[in-house]
């Protein structure tokens, strides 16, 4: 039984328990129907069968040992992975201008920041892979507890996750991978690697590229550590069921053909933008992460243009470049808008 067949059941009876709604009355007409979903008869720290078993098929689908659905994100992803892979005391690897959640991590557990930093690409003014060899001296002069890293980065840089992984292996550290931004790389051959067969801990955000709601995410552990019980310290005991609903049927979805014809698609169509623009430099490893520069314009002077002159609106801006992200969601037209877009400039 899915978790959605166990609502639809549950939803039948009369209902005088939390939320007060009842499944009946909404004051949002929008979302009348995820409140007939919006229950509060499964604890997730205690899962009922529906939820044990739809996180133990998820682990399945992706390889691992442990899958846990998460509705407050990736951050909570990542605490709890720090959590679970530490005690107090311990030192913890970062990168010093890494995403609040790291750090926070590391405060929560207790443990001792050591930060790391990472090469620049000039050519467009962002950070760009980690590697080994950027790590090994700070593993080699460091008692490391865990290393996180982020891959791909915002702007799609993807780091040797297998080679990193046998460094920290070798001083004796566990990997945690922030890969929020790579929740559709274990659906397609034509994406990077994913993490999450390699690295010990992996996070992924669906609602980012993998369109699921926000803010639905997913931790993986592929060692034998089960973050679980960390989870618990930082979790609401009245999580959201229809979030955990749409996590399920999310995955079913990616594994399914119709996702991997659409990422095909998808990708083709990215190509096809690429190959005909040729006024400007792209950058990054994953192509459905649009990272723009142009001879011509600044990023900051690129991204007005493509806002105020073409109706395009960019995710982020540097000083020298520009990045539009593409998921599961993003509509073939709006891809010919921007193509026609950037030839006129």
């Amino acid at each position: 039984m899915s978790l959605l067949t166990l609502f639809r059941k549950k939803t039948k009876n009369a209902l005088f328990t939390t939320p007060s709604h009842g499944q009946k009355f909404f004051i949002v007409n929008k979302f009348r129907q995820f409140y007939k979903f919006d229950i509060s008869e499964t604890d997730t720290h205690n899962p009922e069968e529906a939820l044990k078993k739809a996180q133990e098929r998820a682990s399945k689908i992706y390889g691992v040992k442990y899958t846990l659905f998460l509705t407050n994100g990736s951050s909570s992803g990542i605490i709890a992975a720090v959590l679970a892979s530490t005690k107090a005391g311990d030192n913890v690897l970062l990168h010093e201008y890494a995403h609040p959640c790291h750090i926070n991590a590391v405060k929560l557990s207790g443990c001792n920041p050591v930060f790391y930093k990472l090469p620049i690409i000039e050519e467009f003014g962002v950070n760009g892979r980690n590697s080994a060899e950027n790590l090994e001296p700070y593993l080699k002069n460091n008692k490391i507890g865990a290393v996180i890293i982020t891959s791909p980065t915002y702007e799609g840089y993807v780091s040797d996750i297998k080679k990193i992984t046998e460094l920290c292996h070798k001083y004796g550290a566990l990997l945690i991978t922030d890969e929020a931004h790579g929740a559709l790389y274990p659906f397609s051959d034509e994406l990077p690697q994913s993490a999450v067969k390699i690295s010990d801990f992996t996070v992924q955000s669906l609602h980012k590229t993998a369109g699921g709601l926000n803010p639905t995410a997913l931790l993986h552990s592929n060692c034998e550590i089960n973050p679980e019980n960390a989870l618990k310290m930082i979790n609401t005991t009245s999580p959201s069921y229809p979030l955990l609903a749409s996590i399920e049927a999310n995955i079913n979805y990616l594994k399914s053909r119709k996702c991997k014809k659409k990422l095909s698609e998808l990708i083709d169509k990215i190509e096809d933008l690429k190959s005909s623009c040729k006024n400007i430099t792209f950058g990054g490893d994953d192509i459905t992460k649009i990272l723009i520069k142009s001879e011509k314009f600044s990023g900051e002077e690129l991204s007005a243009i493509l806002y105020e002159k073409y109706g395009i609106e960019d995710e982020r801006t540097s000083e020298k470049s520009s990045l539009l992200l593409c998921g599961i969601g993003t509509d073939i037209k709006k891809l010919e808008r921007l193509k026609r877009a950037l030839l006129k400039l």
